[in-house]
């Protein structure tokens, strides 16, 4: 890391229109940037919360330069002036029927600089007896991404991901500073479970984490948790955002970062 920037996680309740999803991805992106903020994450499904043959429909080719979604993006990063990570939205895969859970990164200039397809998928049946089944319906990546943005070497993650420190590892080894957990993080777990689970991969992996969530009420009955937030790389909860749409935003600072690592240097004692 070479300089401390401002960076911004940004919290929807993403519903089924896309232009409107889009419009509020948009509002925020701006108010972000205006009050400092140089990248922005944005939450897992922030194009479209609704059924599979919706997300199958609005798949995107981003070989071929992306559609609408890529498109917009593209746009909002270059109108503002920031970076845009975007948590997680459809991108074709050679199954049509199973498209990618993609997280891209959208440079100030819209250019597309990085892309990560979601490993680990959520098929679990939690508590309440809701059901998910995300592998019949998407196809899993299989390559931990890092990249760098404003000089921060930067590992992609989604929502799910967090519960597998391997990843997290494999990011950290790879030279990560920072990860992003872009997420739609259902209510029942993510009350007992987000903020445990993101500080862990903070101090593991002695990176800031930046996590942008979704919140509410989405079509189909889900409800998801929220808490965007900034984490050091000591876990401390540098960041939140509060109940709603919002916005959590902080400073990563290459000199604490340093600080964690001399002071407690762990990642140099890994023996596996």
């Amino acid at each position: 890391m070479e300089k401390p920037v401002i960076w911004a996680a940004l919290q929807l309740s993403s519903q089924e229109n896309v232009s409107e999803n889009l419009a509020r991805v948009e509002v925020l992106v701006v108010e972000a940037a205006r009050r400092g903020a140089t990248t922005v994450v944005l939450p897992e499904n922030f194009a479209y919360m609704g059924n599979e043959e919706g997300k199958r429909n609005i798949a995107e080719d981003l070989d071929a330069g992306g559609g609408p979604i890529a498109r917009r993006l593209a746009d909002a990063a270059r109108s503002a002036r920031v970076t845009i990570v975007a948590g997680g939205f459809p991108e074709r895969a050679h199954d049509p029927a199973r498209p990618y859970n993609t997280c891209a990164v959208f440079g100030a200039d819209g250019r597309l600089t990085a892309r990560y397809r979601k490993i680990h998928l959520f098929d679990v049946e939690i508590a309440d007896g809701t059901k998910y089944r995300e592998s019949a319906s998407t196809t899993a990546g299989d390559r931990p991404v890092v990249t760098e943005i404003d000089g921060v070497k930067l590992g992609l993650s989604i929502c799910y991901d967090v519960r597998f420190p391997e990843l997290y590892r494999a990011l950290s080894s790879a030279g990560a500073e920072a990860i992003v957990v872009p997420a739609a993080f259902t209510l029942l777990t993510g009350k007992d479970h987000w903020l445990v689970l993101l500080r862990a991969r903070a101090i593991e992996a002695q990176a800031y984490v930046v996590a942008a969530a979704q919140w509410g009420k989405h079509p189909g009955g889900r409800a998801t948790f929220g808490k965007s937030c900034v984490i050091d790389p000591w876990g401390e909860v540098i960041a939140q955002a509060s109940e709603g749409e919002g916005i959590a935003m902080a400073t990563l600072d290459p000199s604490y970062l340093d600080r964690v690592r001399a002071n407690l240097p762990s990642l140099t004692h890994r023996r596996l």
